[in-house]
């Protein structure tokens, strides 16, 4: 089967009652997990989340295995995974070249990774915001030139482990500029998992005064227990795509404490709560999630899945 391609404007949530999941488990989760897994297995993780319904799943980064020996086998994996017609499998590439090594197993959906603080910038990434910005650049037009959709991700939108408190305003800035860059969607991340739900909100709600509700997507991690309310305060927002890891894989080693990315079971089962429609199955995720945790050897950090025991 093809992996499914849309014109950037058609990239969105169906309705106004719709929410898209977008699993970011096997690149952002499993990224962050000690535990080395097997290529056959990510490549079984990615089919099983595709088989719950879900129809985007972020499956690998193509970066350098020096600094991400986890996701070294990109390449293995993106090939080795059968597409399911109606699922999209974007991958992230920091640069041009990654962007060329994706290209030659067929990918067809990108994303880009920024910072909305210039102290995590310069940490993790040696550049400025502007000077990461101009890294994208040819990435973005040889994007456009082939025909790849381009998703950008915003990192420590509420708050940063070097500077602390960062200005919305910055974030506001960067995600405009990757949405006038050409990115279809852009993903905004509490990536130390400080944000509370008012807080949130507010920040979501200044960034969709310059780029369009339609096109953004927010990414909590769950360091301090509140990223299920920051997602259902920006649900009430107005947002319609929710980045989730299932069993909470992931998380930032930058967090004192980190517990991982909100997990996708505590995502679905807030939303069924709300009365959201998403096309997931409950029941053959939480299922994932526990072969996912025994895989890794511990627990699940979803509440859901706990509770379902």
């Amino acid at each position: 089967m093809n992996e499914m391609t849309a014109p950037a404007s058609r990239i969105s949530a169906a309705s106004s009652d719709h929410v898209r999941i977008v699993e970011v488990g096997p690149r952002d989760g499993l990224q962050n997990e000690k535990a080395m897994v097997s290529t056959a297995d990510k490549i079984a993780l990615i089919e099983r989340l595709a088989n719950t319904g879900l129809t985007s799943v972020e499956a690998t980064a193509f970066v350098s295995p020096r600094w991400v020996p986890q996701m070294a086998d990109a390449a293995e994996v993106y090939a080795g995974i059968t597409k399911r017609d109606g699922v999209r499998y974007p991958v992230l590439v920091p640069n041009l070249q990654g962007f060329d090594r994706a290209r030659r197993v067929g990918v067809s959906e990108i994303a880009v990774f920024g910072a909305a603080s210039e102290s995590f910038s310069k940490a993790n990434i040696n550049a400025t915001i502007a000077e990461s910005l101009e890294r994208f650049a040819p990435v973005l037009d040889a994007a456009k030139r082939d025909g790849v959709a381009v998703r950008g991700y915003v990192s420590t939108v509420l708050g940063c482990p070097y500077q602390g408190e960062v200005a919305v305003s910055d974030v506001v800035r960067v995600a405009k500029a990757l949405f006038e860059m050409g990115c279809y969607e852009i993903s905004l991340g509490d990536t130390i998992g400080v944000g509370t739900p008012r807080k949130a909100r507010a920040m979501l709600e200044a960034v969709a005064s310059e780029v369009p509700m339609t096109a953004l997507a927010v990414h909590f991690h769950d360091t301090y227990g509140q990223a299920v309310a920051n997602v259902a305060a920006c649900l009430e927002a107005g947002v319609r795509v929710v980045d989730a890891a299932v069993s909470g894989t992931g998380g930032c080693p930058y967090a004192k404490g980190s517990s991982g990315n909100v997990a996708s079971e505590d995502i679905v089962y807030l939303l069924d709560g709300m009365g959201f429609a998403h096309g997931v199955d409950l029941d053959a995720l939480i299922a994932t999630g526990r072969w996912l945790s025994a895989l890794l050897g511990r627990d699940s950090m979803s509440k859901v899945n706990r509770a379902r025991q």
